[in-house]
């Protein structure tokens, strides 16, 4: 099979971003019910951007004390046109909220003091060890918005004490208002990890998934956290979560990917997945999927990703006339197992113990395009999209893509060079049609919160800027 690592410049910051926020903070008199602070943002530098967008017509917010190298930035956007950015302060880290549409403040909160850093947090530039920050992701509980952050480190450390090592979550209401806003919430998630080697997935339903223990994109030690009331669920042996996996042979290293309705999402060891007491992925295969692979007869199948209710998947299909047949794809919703599409495709598919991925699950804003790497789905018209070339064409990666389609990429050769070959794509056409950018381009990595986009990258003196230019 053919693919690649993404590089971190290109490909990777799609996962900085995640989608949804909430209210509690006291509601005000604008037309969504929250007054309006009159502190613009920074006036907007002019941008290399792609031609949807405006170079210079939005607005910037500096993050001048985020280092050179870090594992994550601290921005997140919320479904109803927030962007949450995180700012040093004396005591703690302040969380600011503005309007996508003219940057005015919304709220900041009061300062919020974080654990103490685990041993390595600083990073070393010796090395190229990146900075652990704190950061932030959205999340909606009942359906309203609401900004999370997040920081690593460890509670009750002293001269005498070693302390509980934690993942400790602050939870806001993305409507709030006022300039000293305190978390409803304040939820410590026990874990064991090294700076960085953790993940936070899900939010969309008043739950995250809190993973750890190793720098896989899916780490095997998980724990669900119910953001409404702060309980902690831990899954100490993913195996025994999938009865079909007591009935396997050798189904060791399941692992849970997501979490969604307060139901976890389980990729067995020795292959298929499902959501316990709803339903099992041997009912939901795509047409020309056998059920089992192998001389054990291991369940066919194994999880991608998942993402917004969604989950990407890759089976083994039945090989014709003794030939190696590619890939079948296929997307499924979370909730019930349903397959909404699917398309055969040459793109690595994952080991089934293994919890590493080359590239995030990202969809359009409205849920339409679905996509991973090369391989990308129009749900509207349940058709697949492969990006996979054999070295003419060339294999192109993609990064966002906004709701009519148009998406933007990087060509896999170069993704990793410090001058990637960067392309617009059409999802709706049966190639993509790519179509090369000017080098320097931006990428969006949301494209539309009330009609901008959102770009992060580094200004002339090195300071991460986020960015929020006007679509065309």
């Amino acid at each position: 099979m053919r693919g690649g690592r993404v590089g971190a410049g290109v490909l990777a910051a799609v996962v900085l971003v995640a989608g949804c926020g909430g209210s509690g903070g006291g509601e005000g008199d604008d037309q969504d019910g929250s007054p309006k602070e009159k502190q613009p943002a920074v006036k907007a530098a002019k941008l290399s951007v792609p031609s949807e967008f405006r170079p210079a017509q939005g607005w910037d917010e500096s993050l001048p004390w985020i280092p050179g190298s870090v594992h994550s930035i601290p921005v997140a956007a919320t479904d109803d046109g927030r962007v949450a950015v995180m700012q040093v302060a004396s005591d703690g880290y302040t969380v600011k909220v503005r309007d996508a549409a003219d940057g005015a403040v919304r709220w900041s909160s009061a300062p919020w003091k974080v654990p103490t850093p685990v041993e390595g947090a600083e990073g070393s530039d010796a090395s190229g060890e990146p900075a652990e920050l704190p950061g932030l992701v959205s999340a909606t509980i009942g359906g309203a918005p609401h900004i999370v952050a997040w920081a690593h480190g460890t509670r009750g450390s002293d001269e005498l004490n070693k302390g509980t090592e934690i993942l400790r979550l602050a939870v806001f209401p993305a409507k709030a208002t006022g300039r000293s806003v305190e978390p409803l919430r304040e939820i410590d998630v026990p874990v064991s990890a090294m700076p960085g080697d953790y993940q936070i997935n899900g939010g969309e339903d008043g739950s995250l998934l809190v993973a750890w223990g190793d720098r896989d994109m899916y780490p095997s030690s998980t724990a669900a956290v119910d953001l409404t009331d702060g309980k902690i669920a831990v899954h100490r042996d993913p195996d025994n979560l999938l009865p079909q996996c007591a009935r396997q042979t050798m189904c060791s290293g399941s692992r849970v990917i997501d979490v969604h309705d307060g139901s976890v999402l389980v990729a067995m060891g020795s292959g298929g997945f499902g959501v316990p007491g709803r339903w099992s992925s041997g009912d939901f295969r795509p047409r020309g999927v056998p059920a089992v692979t192998g001389f054990l007869n291991s369940p066919n199948g194994a999880v991608y990703g998942a993402g917004a209710g969604r989950l990407l998947a890759a089976w083994h299909p039945v090989p014709s006339s003794g030939a190696e047949a590619d890939p079948v794809w296929s997307v499924h919703d979370q909730g019930t197992g349903e397959l909404l599409a699917s398309m055969s495709c040459d793109a690595d598919v994952p080991e089934k113990k293994d919890g590493d991925r080359d590239y995030a699950v990202g969809s359009s804003p409205d849920g339409r395009f679905l996509f991973a790497g090369p391989v990308a789905f129009d749900l509207e018209r349940k058709k697949g999209l492969c990006l996979v070339g054999d070295g003419n064409p060339k294999t192109v990666l993609l990064a966002s893509a906004d709701e009519r389609g148009i998406a933007y990429g990087a060509v896999e050769d170069t993704a990793d060079s410090e001058a990637p070959t960067l392309v617009r794509l059409d999802l709706t056409t049966p190639t993509g049609s790519p179509e090369v950018l000017p080098a320097g381009t931006e990428l969006p990595l949301i494209t539309d919160l009330k009609g901008s986009g959102l770009f992060v990258t580094r200004d002339a003196n090195e300071n991460i800027l986020v960015s929020l230019r006007r679509r065309s």
